[in-house]
């Protein structure tokens, strides 16, 4: 260990999207943060997915997954181990919007951009 680690204790992540969990399985997606709620959605319950872009980054994510439903719902940063993944699988749905997405990949105002919706 280190002289500086031992004056000032463990060093911090090195970007905010590693302090999130995304754990997928075949029913359903979560997201943990130890200083947020824990957010759940079935994968059934989906009905709109957007991408949210902030203004908050580097030291907060600043572009979100939004997997919504009635009642539930989750936000997955860009950048958390998880993202590419649930990106992997929601880009298959039938008319899923890749000009938004892309769109949103070179926006830097605070702008949603819906990606798809349930019929």
């Amino acid at each position: 260990m280190g002289i500086l680690q031992k004056i000032f204790g463990k060093p911090k992540s090195k970007n905010p999207e590693d302090n999130f969990l995304v754990t997928i399985t075949e029913d359903f997606i979560r997201v943990e943060h130890k200083e947020r709620q824990t957010e759940e959605i079935l994968w059934n319950d989906i009905e709109e997915i957007k991408l949210i872009n902030t203004d908050e980054g580097p030291f907060a994510p600043d572009v979100w997954l939004a997997l919504l439903g009635e009642n539930s719902g989750c936000l997955i940063p860009q950048g958390a181990k998880g993202f590419e993944r649930v990106y992997d699988i929601i880009s298959k749905y039938k008319n899923f919007n890749f000009e938004n997405f892309i769109s949103s990949m070179s926006c830097t105002n605070n702008e949603e951009f819906l990606l798809w919706k349930k019929e």
